[in-house]
């Protein structure tokens, strides 16, 4: 008996112990709205403290004299930098090894000993990304503002970005009647069984985002409950990628109004179609470029989305622009010419009574 009142006593002890290390998060709740609409964000101070961590921005090198040759007349093969000069040149490709190239590789991860060739595709790759950097800081100021972007916005020192995403096979173990999953039910975004592919049709196509039919009876370019389950998992990947809650666009008193949402919603607007623009006209085509270990299970080439910029915050490291200490980013600095970038396909008004 004095052995099993022990063993209680133990068990309860242990349990206590236990219990003393689980404690409720350390909260902070902001309203951003009016009152009695629910528009707060919960922020959870120790998950903020860490994203803080991952979210320092590395020291600017130091700026180039503006004055000096041109790097492309003393250098072979420079297609997309030929207004900067061999100061500023070298500024951005030694900006470039410290944001992307492994550091066992340094510039030997583009370049090879004929830094003028074109042999390594990761050379081609990098070169159409400046063009996609000086295109997204130039023509979408509607989604980028004045921060601007720059290769460390998404690699953050890997060769490859953390976060980017393949289209889904869509394979499903199950068998018989459960065989069809439809792109559903396993745990995923928000690890809910929404679908885990809502990417493929909202951020690489433009179907309409949206909850709320526009006409009597939906059809397949409105919404269906397919399409819906694919919003709300589009819209939790949102949530998650910039780390806040879902009225930080939308006021919940009526997610569709356009009238009472906030002023981001329309920021939000741009960038999805800024990441449809990214997509479409720079990572797609260079499909065909890259090695076959670069693609996905059905050979497409990684691509992004929200989270890719974002990490977890609600604005790229905070807010804080690297762009602005790296003016050979931002656009043509001379009046050389420059490859004719992709047009931003959809930056006109956002809608005035649609869900994005």
């Amino acid at each position: 008996m004095n052995r099993l009142k022990g063993s209680m006593l133990c068990v309860a002890g242990a349990s206590l112990l236990w219990l003393a290390g689980c404690q409720r998060p350390s909260t902070d709740l902001v309203q951003d709205g009016y009152r009695g609409t629910g528009m707060q964000q919960v922020i959870n101070k120790p998950s903020d403290a860490e994203k803080m961590l991952l979210n320092q921005v590395p020291a600017s090198l130091p700026a180039a004299p503006a004055d000096g040759p041109l790097a492309s007349s003393i250098y072979q093969n420079i297609q997309v930098l030929k207004d900067l000069n061999v100061g500023q040149f070298t500024r951005v490709m030694l900006a470039m090894t410290q944001w992307v190239a492994p550091p066992d590789q340094s510039c030997n991860y583009c370049h090879g000993a004929n830094m003028a060739s074109d042999d390594r595709y990761t050379k081609v790759v990098a070169r159409r990304m400046l063009q996609m950097v000086r295109h997204i800081n130039s023509d979408w100021k509607d989604h980028v503002a004045g921060t601007g972007v720059t290769c460390y916005t998404c690699h953050r020192g890997n060769a490859v970005p953390k976060y980017v995403w393949f289209i889904s096979p869509n394979e499903s173990s199950a068998s018989g009647l459960t065989a069809g999953n439809a792109g559903k039910n396993r745990p995923s975004l928000g690890l809910s069984a929404l679908p885990y592919d809502p990417f493929t049709p909202y951020l690489l196509g433009s179907k309409n985002i949206r909850v709320i039919s526009t006409t009597a009876l939906p059809d397949d370019d409105h919404s269906t409950i397919q399409h819906t389950d694919a919003t709300y998992a589009l819209m939790i990947h949102m949530s998650e990628s910039l780390g806040v809650n879902c009225t930080y666009c939308h006021n919940s008193r009526s997610f569709a109004v356009w009238d009472n949402s906030t002023p981001k919603r329309t920021t939000a607007w741009y960038g999805i179609r800024m990441v449809r623009d990214v997509n479409d006209h720079y990572m797609v085509p260079l499909t065909k470029t890259f090695p076959e270990h670069r693609l996905g299970v059905l050979g497409d080439v990684a691509k992004v989305n929200c989270q890719t910029c974002h990490q977890g915050v609600f604005k790229p490291l905070y807010g804080v622009s690297m762009a602005k200490d790296y003016p050979e980013l931002q656009g043509v600095m001379h009046s050389a010419a420059m490859p004719e970038a992709a047009p931003a396909e959809g930056a006109t008004a956002p809608p005035t009574a649609s869900l994005h």
